[in-house]
C-alpha cells in the first residue's frame, strides 16, 4: 500500500508542476519509474505531457512501451482507438495530423499487431472493417491472410442488413477498398467464380452510384424559375450526395466507369479472358466480343463456359453504361449531378416530316407497314436493330434531331446505337440471353426506370409498337403528375405527359388513329401556346426543297410547349389526311385537314389544293367549324372563289346551324371583300391575284363572315388550333374509327 501511495504522490507532484515546470515535472516521473518501472499510472501520466506537448517521437516511445508492457489497460486501448480513428478520419486538424505521426513513429510490427488488436476489439461491423482495412492497405503482405475475409464479412452485413439499394456503406468499402487490393495481389489464387461473383459485385455498385436518383426537392437549397424544366446543370448538380454511415467526402466515387474498367481489366486477366491485355475503351471492348461471338458456337467445356462469362460481363457492361449516356441527354432530370447541354427531356417519337406528303404515295408505304414475322416454331421473334425492315422500320431507321437545340446529339444517338448492338449481342445465342437475364433479375433492373425508358425506345426503334405500347403504360402510371406540381407554363405537366405522347406516336405507327388522337388531346389540354408563332430558322425553312423521306425515321422531340403542341397538330393532320382523301365522302374529316393545314403553312399547300380539288368533284362542302377557326389568309380567299361563277358555285355550308357567326356586323365591316383579302395577302407577302369577282353573287351572311374572318388574320395562329383542340375533342375522336 506504502508502494502504491508513493506512486500516486510521484504522480500528483509532476501534475502540479506541469504547468510552472515542465522540466521539473518529466524529472519526477523519470525518477517514480526508475524507482516503479511496473507501474502503469506513472508511464501514463509521462505519455499525457508528450502527447499534450505533441512532441511526436518521445510520445510514440512511451505509447509503444505501454502497448507492450499492459496490453489490457483499458486506457490504452481508449488512446489507441482515438489514434486509428484519426488515421480514419478525412480531417486534417493540426491535433489529428500528429495524432497519426505519433503512429507513424511505431515499429512496423507493432502498428500491425495494434490494429490487429483494435479491430478484434470493435463491436459495429463497419468499424470493424474500416480498422482492418487499413491494416490491409498499410501491410499488403496481410491481404492474402484478411482480404477474402473481410470482403465475405461486408458482403454479409449488406445481406443481414436488409439494405434496399448496392449503393450502401458495405458495398462501398467492399468495391472501392477491398476488392481492388484483393484481386491485385498475385500472391492469392481466387477461383474464377468468385472473380466474377465479385466483378458484379462492383459493376452492381458502380452502376446504382452513377444512377443515383435526385434528392427530394425539400433537401434543394435556393429556388428554380416558375416556368422551366427543372435542370439538372442548376440545383440538382450541386447537390451533396451522403452514403448512410459515411462521410461526405468518403461518400465520392470518383471516376466511377474507369474504376469500373480497371476492375474488369484485373479480372480479365486473372479469369484468362480472350483479348488484348488492358484495353481502355468500352467500344473497343464491344467489338472484341463481337468477335468472340462468332467463335462461340464452335466451343465446348470450359472454354465456351469461359468465353461465354466474358462476352455477357463485357457486353452488359457495355449496354448499361450506353444505356445510361442515351437517358442521361433525353431525360437528365432522372439523375442526381448530370449537368446536360440540352434542357431535356426529350421523346422519341415518329417523325412527321412527309406529313404533307402525297397522300397516294404515303397510303402505298402504309399498306406494307406493320408485318410480323414469325420463327418456325411459332414465336414472335425479338426484332434486332439491324433485322430488315423490322415491321416494316428496321434496318437503316434514321433519328431526326434539332442539332442547335441538341448540342450533343451525336455522342446520344451513337449512345443509343452502341447499347442496341449490346442488347442485340446479349440476345444472339440463348446461352448469353440466360447469363444477361441471371444479372438482370439479380440486379432488379425491371424497378430502373431510367432503364426502361431505354429499352422502351428501343423497342419502338425496332418497330415493335404493340410492344412498346405495354411498357409505356407501366411508365405512365409511374409518371402521373402530382397535385400542385404543374407550373405556370405547363412545362411540368408536359414532362410527365412524355408517355403519352410515345403512347400517341405508337397508336399512329399501328395505325390506331382514334386512340393516337385521345392520347394527344389529353396533352394539348394541359398546354398553353406560345404568344407568338415560332420563328423558322434557316434549316426549317429549307425543308421545302428537300427531298421526302420513306416515313420510316425517328425524331428526338423536346418536351416543350414550343415543340410539342406543333407534333401533336402533325400527328392529328397524319390521322385525318389518308381518311379525308378517300373515295368516300368526308366532310368532317376534310374540315379537320384544311384547319390543320394551316400550321406551318405553306408546307402543307399541295394538300390544301388536293383538297379544294376534292370539294370541286363533290360540288359542295359542309363544315359548321370553317369560321371558328379558319384564319389563313390564302384559304379564307380560295373558299371564297368557290362560291363565285368563275369558281363553279361550289355549295358551302359553312356557317353552323345554331346562329349566324356575326349577328351585327360593324359598320367598318361593310369594305369590299376583294379589297381586305388583297391587304391581307400583301401583308402576308403572297402573290396570288385576288380581285376575281367574289363579291358577285356571293350570299349576304357568307359575305360578312368572310369580311370578318378577313379581320382576323393577325391572330397567333398556335392559339387558334389549340383552342380547336380543346374544344373540338369530342368531335375529333368521335370522327376517327
Amino acid at each position: 500500500m506504502s508502494a502504491q501511495k508513493d506512486c500516486e504522490f510521484l504522480v500528483k507532484r509532476a501534475r502540479e508542476l506541469v504547468s510552472e515546470d515542465p522540466c521539473a515535472a518529466k524529472a519526477w516521473l523519470i525518477t517514480a519509474r526508475t524507482l516503479y518501472p511496473a507501474d502503469f499510472n506513472i508511464q501514463y501520466e509521462m505519455y499525457i505531457i508528450e502527447r499534450n506537448a505533441e512532441r511526436t517521437a518521445s510520445a510514440g516511445r512511451l505509447l509503444y512501451d505501454m502497448f507492450m508492457n499492459f496490453p489490457d489497460q483499458p486506457i490504452v486501448w481508449r488512446e489507441i482507438s482515438v489514434i486509428t480513428a484519426a488515421l480514419r478520419s478525412d480531417c486534417q486538424d493540426k491535433h489529428t495530423q500528429f495524432l497519426r505521426g505519433l503512429f507513424e513513429t511505431l515499429p512496423g510490427r507493432v502498428q500491425c499487431e495494434m490494429l490487429l488488436k483494435a479491430t478484434e476489439q470493435c463491436v459495429n461491423t463497419l468499424e470493424k472493417a474500416e480498422m482492418l482495412l487499413l491494416l490491409l492497405k498499410r501491410f499488403p503482405d496481410s491481404v492474402v491472410q484478411h482480404g477474402v475475409n473481410l470482403g465475405e464479412t461486408l458482403l454479409e452485413a449488406e445481406a443481414s442488413e436488409n439494405m434496399e439499394t448496392p449503393v450502401n456503406c458495405f458495398r462501398k468499402l467492399f468495391v472501392c477498398d477491398v476488392l481492388p487490393l484483393v484481386i491485385n495481389n498475385m500472391d492469392m489464387r481466387l477461383p474464377t467464380s468468385l472473380m466474377q461473383k465479385y466483378m458484379l459485385k462492383a459493376a452492381e455498385f458502380y452502376i446504382g452510384y452513377i444512377t443515383r436518383g435526385p434528392l427530394p426537392d425539400i433537401q434543394i437549397q435556393g429556388s428554380q424559375e416558375g416556368g422551366s424544366l427543372k435542370s439538372p446543370g442548376m440545383s440538382r448538380g450541386s447537390q451533396r450526395y451522403v452514403i448512410d454511415g459515411l462521410s461526405e467526402k468518403s461518400s465520392v466515387v470518383v471516376e466511377p466507369w474507369e474504376r469500373l474498367l480497371d476492375i474488369l481489366a484485373v479480372v480479365g486477366a486473372r479469369c484468362e479472358w480472350q483479348g488484348d491485355k488492358g484495353q481502355r475503351s468500352y467500344v473497343d471492348m464491344l467489338q472484341r466480343v463481337k468477335e468472340l461471338c462468332r467463335y462461340l458456337p464452335g466451343l465446348e467445356g470450359d472454354t465456351r463456359t469461359r468465353c461465354c462469362s466474358q462476352v455477357v460481363i463485357c457486353a452488359s457492361l457495355v449496354l448499361f453504361r450506353s444505356a445510361f449516356l442515351y437517358v442521361s441527354s433525353v431525360q437528365p432530370a432522372l439523375f442526381q449531378g448530370v449537368n446536360s447541354l440540352s434542357s431535356g427531356p426529350w421523346i422519341l417519337v415518329e417523325d412527321l416530316s412527309s406529313v404533307y406528303n402525297d397522300v397516294e404515295v404515303e397510303r402505298a408505304a402504309v399498306k406494307h407497314a406493320h408485318k410480323k414475322r414469325k420463327l418456325a416454331d411459332g414465336r414472335e421473334k425479338t426484332m434486332s436493330s439491324d433485322d430488315e425492315e423490322g415491321l416494316g422500320k428496321g434496318r437503316g431507321r434514321h433519328i431526326i434531331v434539332n442539332k442547335t437545340e441538341m448540342p450533343g446529339w451525336s455522342e446520344t444517338l451513337e449512345s443509343f446505337r452502341t447499347a442496341r448492338e449490346s442488347w442485340d449481342l446479349l440476345h444472339s445465342h440463348d446461352g448469353l440471353e440466360t447469363e444477361f437475364k441471371k444479372i438482370c433479375a439479380s440486379w432488379k433492373t425491371d424497378s430502373w426506370l431510367w432503364f426502361r425508358i431505354f429499352l422502351t425506345d428501343m423497342i419502338i426503334y425496332q418497330g415493335q409498337y404493340r410492344k412498346a405500347l405495354s411498357s409505356l403504360h407501366q411508365m405512365a402510371a409511374v409518371q402521373q403528375p402530382q397535385p400542385g406540381q404543374q407550373s405556370p407554363s405547363g412545362q411540368a405537366s408536359v414532362e410527365h405527359h412524355r408517355a403519352l405522347i410515345q403512347q400517341a406516336s405508337c397508336h399512329y405507327a399501328l395505325g390506331e388513329y382514334r386512340m393516337a388522337c385521345e392520347k394527344l388531346l389529353d396533352v394539348v389540354s394541359v398546354l398553353v401556346p406560345p404568344n407568338q408563332e415560332p420563328t423558322k430558322t434557316p434549316e426549317e425553312q429549307g425543308r421545302v426543297k428537300t427531298k421526302s423521306r420513306k416515313g420510316n425515321d425517328l425524331r428526338l422531340l423536346p418536351c416543350t410547349s414550343k415543340a410539342v403542341l406543333p407534333f401533336c397538330l402533325q400527328l392529328m393532320l397524319a390521322c385525318f389526311k389518308l381518311r379525308a382523301f378517300t373515295e368516300n365522302r368526308d366532310d368532317l374529316s376534310l374540315g379537320h385537314v384544311v384547319v390543320l393545314l394551316q400550321y406551318d403553312w405553306p408546307q402543307g399547300e399541295l394538300l390544301f389544293l388536293k383538297s379544294v380539288d376534292k370539294i370541286c368533284q363533290q360540288g359542295s362542302f359542309q363544315y359548321e367549324n370553317f369560321f371558328n377557326y379558319v384564319t389563313n389568309i390564302d384559304m379564307l380567299e380560295e373558299f371564297a372563289y368557290l362560291r363565285t361563277p368563275e369558281g363553279g358555285r361550289i355549295q358551302l355550308e359553312l356557317l353552323p346551324n345554331q346562329g349566324m357567326l356575326i349577328k351585327n356586323p360593324s359598320p367598318a365591316l361593310g369594305v369590299e371583300l376583294n379589297t381586305l383579302l388583297l391587304q391581307g395577302v400583301q401583308s402576308m407577302d403572297r402573290h396570288h391575284t385576288v380581285t376575281r369577282g367574289i363579291t358577285k353573287g356571293v350570299k349576304e351572311d357568307f359575305r360578312l363572315a368572310m369580311e370578318r374572318q378577313v379581320s382576323r388574320c393577325g391572330e397567333n395562329l398556335l392559339s387558334v388550333l389549340h383552342r380547336f383542340c380543346i374544344n373540338e375533342k369530342i368531335i375529333i375522336i368521335q370522327s376517327l374509327p
